[in-house]
């Protein structure tokens, strides 16, 4: 297990829990993050008892085939023959009835989507004082890869809302988790492959067979080799990703804005615009995009009700910037032509389009969550980017990063580049910003390096200009 010790101390924490009844906990997160691991490990850890549905399986088979798992399970002589779930939601619960134990349905979505009266048919199960609940010491967990599904399962009107003990969300790993996971020592190489498949660790050893790259010169062809190669399961991954979300249909649209995201247009009238659409004409994939967990919206740091939306996974950026717009050429392998579209790509597009941005989010989860008080000059309590205007020159300025306390003051004011060696130019422009927006601190972050001359003034600055490079970002605070 690797750097999932928080999520297996909650897991831990809600099956061995001394509460004398049933109780409910719902595990998510994006596919191939590694929750049928961590569920696995802790029913192999506890002799709990595991079921994992298969898609589209109709109501029947699926009891048939938890009847068959719980026959494996208990050494009964023969299987449970379920006539519905509200009876094998109550056998369920009287595997527990001696001592605390997890029992997982993994993949819920799929079961739900044969059965669309599960969840109501947990909650009765789960009622209060019901007889069954309170014999019962079972910690049923529901895991699932729909994010809007298994957040839409305890909000708002829901049969299970305020039903559950554990809501545990399984993350992607950072990049610095990511960096160590892959091994890598040379953080350039580290930072381009981030770019490219984020910090999803069951890509390693499902789709690379644990091939990575060792030096940042093996990074083209590796790239082509894997990600860029139809023989590949990571070439059709993100369309599985669109596929498997129950709430998404018709992706055609859905795709569309997020290719708009992906080409740089981060408000809703830029994407509007770019689909030649009314803004509210997309509202609806929008909002569907975000419950998915494909986008995310960051408020300005500077204008309120002003807001950007942003891909959240670097694998789903690459494809909609680089894969999509020519997947028939891709597709089809004509010989030569992987290695022109990766070669333009690579000069052009990857930098702008999948690399910055990218870049600009780790630069901003490292002032949020690893750069010290001293380095920021306080605690920072959230860390958006955002526009400052200038009224007495009509100017607006873009501010790729800014760091505020909890009581609003603003920290820190940053500016990054990804393939550009800082200078005192970009010092002096932070400078300007900061005169209209105060800040105790400027922070240049740089993946190619900075000139020595704002490396003296730096040191000069007695702490307010901060550099932050590679190693830095990747080690220091």
């Amino acid at each position: 297990m690797f750097d999932r010790e928080w999520e297996w101390a909650q897991l831990s924490q809600f099956v061995t829990s001394t509460v004398e009844r049933a109780t409910l906990g719902v595990v998510s997160g994006r596919r191939r993050q590694g929750k049928t691991f961590l569920l696995q490990a802790m029913c192999e850890a506890t002799g709990g008892f595991y079921y994992g549905a298969l898609e589209a399986m109709p109501k029947h088979e699926a009891l048939h085939e938890l009847g068959q798992a719980l026959r494996r399970f208990t050494g009964a002589p023969a299987s449970y023959n379920f006539q519905s779930w509200g009876e094998a939601i109550d056998s369920l619960l009287a595997l527990a009835t001696e001592r605390p134990i997890p029992v997982v349905l993994d993949e819920f979505p799929y079961l739900v989507r044969q059965s669309k009266e599960l969840p109501s048919v947990i909650q009765h199960a789960l009622a209060p004082r019901r007889a069954q609940r309170l014999s019962s010491r079972a910690r049923l967990l529901l895991c699932g890869s729909s994010i809007s599904f298994m957040g839409g399962l305890l909000a708002g009107q829901a049969p299970l809302r305020g039903r559950a003990g554990l809501e545990l969300i399984v993350p992607t790993f950072n990049f610095r988790v990511a960096a160590d996971y892959w091994g890598f020592r040379d953080y350039r190489l580290a930072a381009i492959v981030y770019f490219v498949l984020g910090g999803t660790p069951a890509y390693r050893a499902e789709h690379l067979y644990d091939d990575t790259p060792q030096r940042a010169d093996e990074f083209d062809n590796w790239v082509m080799r894997y990600v860029l190669n139809p023989a590949n399961p990571l070439f059709r991954e993100v369309r599985m990703l669109l596929a498997e979300d129950p709430t998404i249909y018709e992706s055609g649209l859905y795709s569309a804005v997020l290719t708009a995201v992906a080409e740089g247009n981060n408000t809703r009238g830029g994407i509007a615009s770019r689909l030649e659409r009314k803004a509210t004409d997309i509202s609806h994939q929008l909002t569907v995009l975000e419950d998915a967990g494909l986008l995310v919206t960051d408020k300005d740091a500077f204008r309120p009700g002003r807001s950007y939306y942003r891909i959240t996974e670097p694998l789903v950026r690459f494809y909609y910037a680089i894969m999509r717009p020519n997947w028939a050429s891709l597709e089809t392998v004509r010989l030569g032509r992987t290695e022109a579209i990766w070669g333009a790509a690579r000069k052009n597009i990857f930098p702008s389009q999948v690399a910055g941005p990218v870049f600009e989010r780790m630069c901003r989860v490292w002032t949020a969550d690893m750069a010290s008080d001293e380095t920021l000059g306080g605690m920072p309590s959230k860390v958006l980017s955002g526009v400052v205007y200038d009224s007495s020159t009509r100017q607006s300025h873009e501010v790729d990063l800014a760091a505020f306390s909890s009581d609003g003051e603003l920290l820190a004011l940053g500016e990054v580049k990804w393939g550009d060696v800082i200078g005192l130019g970009q010092l002096a422009r932070l400078e300007k910003i900061a005169a209209l927006r105060p800040a105790r601190r400027l922070l240049l972050f740089s993946g190619a390096g900075f000139m020595p001359q704002l490396e003296e003034a730096a040191r000069e600055s007695n702490g307010r200009v901060q550099l932050i490079g590679l190693d830095r970002l990747y080690e220091g605070d």
